[in-house]
């Protein structure tokens, strides 16, 4: 366990615990994405067979025992979320904000901040969603004062009460918002530091003296939002899904991070862990101690039944999705294993495409994907979405960033490296076109590569799509991991392709020769 004593507490610790002494549990989640039923280690849909083998984790269920059972512990407990409960599944498809918003009732949310996703069906289904809620949804660094729908509705800032003591609680969005969804024309975000300043300092006058941030704007964001103010005695974050853990062997940081007096937590995402930091403040409102660990939602957690059953329910309507006609093709689109990862692919052409089409017009170049990612052929004739869904299964989302031409070659190395296992690396493309020679050694068996219809640059900084498995060094693509301007959480590629098709319909499957085998 990590201790925090500042030089006022460590005096105070040594002459005995002041009467005074406030603790507080702080229960916590982030970027839930709509992963109401239990997911698998790869964060994608899970079955009951392997639900009931004790290999899923996380869903509605199990936070809900989880929940219960840590305010049981707990002397003084609030609940709060770091933002991004829409968008992720078919739930938040068929649903919108409705389930999330039964869900986060059931489970007695005290407040969240506001995601970028929460906007990417624009204001209308954000102010459904509140409407529906029975906590405050907060934003601090936005001018919604043009914006019918949320003006005088969302609050920067609330003060709520627990164990007699008030807590001032701010919610924070990403500044770009604006580019990553769908927020319109009428609000404004601005700079995080200045917004969480200004209402620290308004509770303060108002004599509040224990100031938690919900921010939905990523690890790094946080550390400089603790640095660059004053007053602020916990960051409970979002956005970047970063696992921030004392004991995980992949946590990008400790749990809580300490920067200054601020502590910063985060629970990775999906619903996996549920957050619990336990902090005592003195009686002048200073953070003496902060102390926790998220705890992992496997199976150990036992399901709420009563929850399971609601949620079960409530995927019923999903197979209808699953069997809406959502496009036409004019012949069959080939998907099988044995081209997809080898070779180019009819419907890694599709998929690349749809991409890269998505994306191009945010100085995207090219689009790479990987053959494991695809999983079956579509028929010729109507195309149902759960057949898109059977190509696409995993919930993978589109993730966009910059890398050198360099680092680009040396993924294309990497997904040629295991050619003769078929294995799932294999990279389709989009925007560009490679040539690989089996004959030679893993590491140096690409050449000719294009893009634009020139030769690559390999100091030159180029604009790439691709989803947030591959992003994230799946599949042995770690050169991605370091990649600037990284963005993970763009829409599901399921949906991305469903719509390329039904653009281009009836969509007509090819082969360009974008993938050369010497």
């Amino acid at each position: 366990m990590r201790y925090f004593l500042t030089a006022t507490a460590a005096l105070a610790v040594t002459s005995s615990m002041a009467a005074a002494d406030y603790t507080l549990t702080i229960l916590h989640t982030n970027d839930f994405h709509a992963r109401f039923e239990p997911i698998s280690r790869f964060d994608s849909g899970c079955s009951a067979e392997d639900d009931a083998a004790g290999e899923c984790f996380g869903g509605s269920a199990r936070l809900v025992t989880a929940i219960a059972e840590a305010r049981d512990r707990a002397e003084n407990s609030i609940l709060v979320d770091g933002g991004d409960q829409f968008q992720g599944t078919l739930f938040y498809t068929y649903y919108k904000g409705a389930l999330a918003a039964e869900m986060m009732n059931k489970m007695g949310y005290d407040a969240m901040t506001v995601g970028n996703h929460e906007f990417d069906d624009g204001p209308e289904v954000l102010r459904g969603f509140m409407d529906a809620v029975n906590f405050p949804v907060l934003m601090s660094n936005a001018d919604v004062t043009r914006e019918p729908l949320l003006a005088d509705k969302l609050p920067k800032s609330i003060v709520i009460e627990r164990g007699g003591e008030k807590l001032g609680l701010i919610g924070l969005t990403p500044e770009d918002t604006d580019e990553l969804a769908s927020p319109g024309d009428n609000i404004t975000f601005s700079d995080p530091v200045a917004a969480v300043q200004g209402e620290v300092d308004k509770l303060t006058a108002e004599g509040v003296n224990k100031i938690i941030v919900l921010s939905h704007s990523g690890y790094g964001v946080d550390q400089r939002v603790a640095a660059e103010t004053t007053g602020v005695d916990v960051i409970v974050g979002g956005h970047s899904n970063s696992l921030l853990s004392n004991t995980a062997e992949d946590a990008v940081g400790p749990y809580p991070t300490m920067v200054g007096d601020t502590a910063i937590v985060q629970a990775y995402a999906y619903g996996k862990f549920l957050g619990e930091l336990n902090v005592t403040f003195d009686d002048q409102g200073n953070l003496t101690e902060a102390v926790g660990e998220p705890l992992i939602m496997d199976a150990a957690v036992p399901a709420d039944a009563a929850t399971a059953q609601r949620i079960a329910e409530a995927a019923k309507p999903l197979d209808e999705i699953r069997n809406r006609v959502v496009a036409e093709t004019a012949t069959e689109i080939v998907g099988v294993r044995e081209e997809c990862r080898a070779q180019e692919c009819a419907m890694g052409n599709l998929i690349a495409d749809a991409m890269l089409a998505r994306v191009k017009d945010q100085g995207i170049d090219v689009a790479i994907q990987n053959g494991g990612g695809i999983r079956a052929s579509i028929d010729a004739g109507e195309v149902t979405m759960g057949e898109v869904l059977t190509v696409l299964p995993f919930q993978n989302t589109l993730s966009t960033f910059q890398v050198t031409g360099d680092t680009i070659v040396a993924a294309l190395e990497n997904g040629v490296s295991q050619h003769e296992e078929e294995a799932g690396r294999f990279p389709q493309v989009a925007g560009m076109s490679y040539a690989f020679d089996i004959t030679q050694p893993a590491g140096s068996r690409i050449s000719d590569v294009m893009i634009g219809g020139a030769p690559i640059e390999m100091d030159k900084l180029y604009g790439v799509v691709s989803n947030n498995y591959i992003r994230n060094g799946g599949d042995g693509y770690d050169m991605f991991k370091d990649a600037q301007n990284a963005y993970d959480f763009g829409p599901d590629l399921a949906d991305v392709t469903a719509e390329f098709i039904a653009a281009n319909a009836p969509y007509t499957p090819y082969l360009d020769g974008r993938i050369t085998k010497k």
